[in-house]
């Protein structure tokens, strides 16, 4: 039996009524979920977990609960965008980069603009990463499997290299920023001696667990972009100024294909690092709004309310999250935090992941996969719809809204890790966050670095353990080794252009 034909089997299994309304379920909790700072999809799916055990009892099937769970998956994706666009605080890491675009966009009265970007965005980077899934997953599942810690590494690199340009043309600037990032994503003990490592006053109370990424981006995108907007006041004149209509909307859904290249970008590049084991979504909207930026006209235009801007890590972070899957369900090697969770599930239904699940359970298998299409379609024309609701939190006075942003940041910190030293170092970040914006020094490499940190640090050291110290591992195997001559290229060349220019001036 072909893929199509079973892919049309499993389509119209997953649209059988119980299913379907699961889906429907799912996608509704899963944009809560992703709106709400400090829940995000992992949370939403760990919490939710139990309850798939009585949808199985009364089913009687096993792809039923794990539909309603990748329902969830998805609607998280799409929600993030919500309050990144409408508050400026990231829903969970996965739309940090969106904050970059979408909330400028909302400051200039244009928020139904990027919410319907956002929409559309997210709703490609999904259909294509589910088409690229259901056509490819062999042949990806064993590229994925090539990629060892030299290669990872490599891929890290590339990411940097596309930092030196989110900081604008103050290059020395975005370099110290991207060093804090890297420097505070060290924080913890180390990974090979165990020994502890840049913590407060010899004190493990604080940074024992290193700091927890959503800590910093709740704390930088919340907190001091509230502060921002209070010392500047632009809050009060141009927030009020957010309405929907007939025309608007029909002006904002004709004027979506104009952010067609960073949509492109992020359903390809977010699906490729989707499927590399604990990458997931978070660096791949990143890297994804790093390039878009790289390869656009006019760079400079980014940070002030770019559609490109919008649509990359929209469409990365559905992308990677399909693309998470692919590991997941092909190695039985999680892709995400997420996936991680949906692992366990699976094992405990009494299902193998690995290579021969397509063929020794393709009733769980299909009916899944023609699931990813439905809740796609399900969760765009739910964010579509619920646009003008989203619009009113733009309309509160400011009164309202800035004790609102405060409340859900605490929250959503404290639910997220029950830790109140956490809920400190999140009112830390907001307020330095805030005197770095008056100095003028960019947030978004910072913001990058410790996100790629975690991940570079041990894919570095583990492969120099590997050669016996030899840096020549990240040139002399032939995936590594070209991802890296581009990533140096890439690094020298705005220094070099920096250099010139100053020569000139002399």
């Amino acid at each position: 039996m072909d893929v199509i034909t079973l892919l049309i089997d499993g389509i119209f299994t997953a649209l059988q009524p119980l299913n379907l309304g699961l889906a429907l379920l799912g996608v509704v909790i899963g944009l809560f979920v992703g709106a709400m700072p400090g829940l995000g999809s992992v949370n939403g799916v760990a919490i939710l977990l139990p309850f798939t055990f009585v949808i199985q009892q009364i089913t009687g099937s096993v792809s039923s609960p794990m539909i309603f769970l990748a329902a969830i998956y998805y609607g998280a994706m799409y929600g993030g965008a919500i309050s990144s666009i409408t508050l400026g605080i990231p829903g969970a890491s996965t739309a940090v980069a969106t904050t970059f675009d979408g909330r400028p966009l909302a400051l200039q009265g244009k928020a139904d603009r990027a919410l319907v970007i956002a929409a559309l965005a997210s709703f490609v980077g999904g259909t294509v990463s589910t088409i690229l899934f259901t056509g490819a997953a062999p042949l990806l599942a064993s590229v994925a499997l090539k990629f060892g810690n030299p290669e990872i590494f490599a891929l890290m690199l590339l990411a940097f290299a596309t930092f030196v340009g989110l900081g604008g043309d103050d290059i020395p600037k975005t370099i110290i920023s991207i060093c804090l990032g890297l420097i505070l994503s060290a924080v913890g003990f180390d990974i090979i001696s165990g020994a502890p490592r840049l913590l407060l006053f010899d004190s493990t109370a604080w940074f024992s667990r290193g700091i927890q990424f959503l800590v910093l981006a709740i704390g930088v995108y919340g907190i001091g972009e509230m502060l921002w907007t209070i010392n500047s006041t632009r809050y009060k004149t141009e927030m009020t100024e957010a309405r929907i209509t007939l025309g608007r909307m029909r002006a904002a859904l004709a004027g979506a294909s104009e952010a067609w290249k960073g949509t492109l970008i992020g359903s390809l590049l977010g699906f490729f690092v989707g499927i590399l084991p604990a990458a997931g979504a978070t660096p791949g909207s990143l890297m994804a709004y790093g390039v878009a930026k790289m390869v656009s006209k006019d760079p400079s235009k980014f940070g002030h309310g770019e559609p490109d801007g919008v649509a990359a890590p929209e469409s990365a972070n559905n992308s990677a999250s399909t693309g998470a899957m692919l590991p997941m369900m092909t190695l039985g090697i999680p892709g995400s935090p997420t996936t991680a969770v949906l692992l366990a599930g699976m094992v405990i239904w009494g299902l193998t992941p690995g290579p021969r699940l397509f063929t020794d359970q393709p009733d769980f298998v299909w009916p899944l996969i023609g699931s990813f299409y439905i809740s796609n379609l399900i969760a765009v024309v739910m964010n579509l719809a619920f646009i003008p609701l989203f619009l009113r939190v733009l309309r509160m006075p400011f009164t309202i809204l800035a004790p609102l942003i405060f409340v859900l940041s605490v929250v959503g910190v404290f639910a997220a890790y029950q830790n109140i030293y956490d809920v400190w170092l999140m009112l830390f970040f907001g307020i330095g966050a805030f005197f770095l914006r008056i100095l003028n020094y960019p947030l978004a490499p910072a913001v990058l670095a410790i996100v790629l940190g975690p991940i570079a640090e041990p894919t570095l050291r583990q492969s120099l353990i590997l050669s016996d110290g030899s840096w020549m591992i990240f040139l002399n195997r032939p995936i590594a080794g070209p991802i890296t001559i581009v990533a140096i290229v890439l690094i020298l060349l705005p220094l070099v252009g920096l250099i010139r220019r100053r020569l000139l001036r002399r």
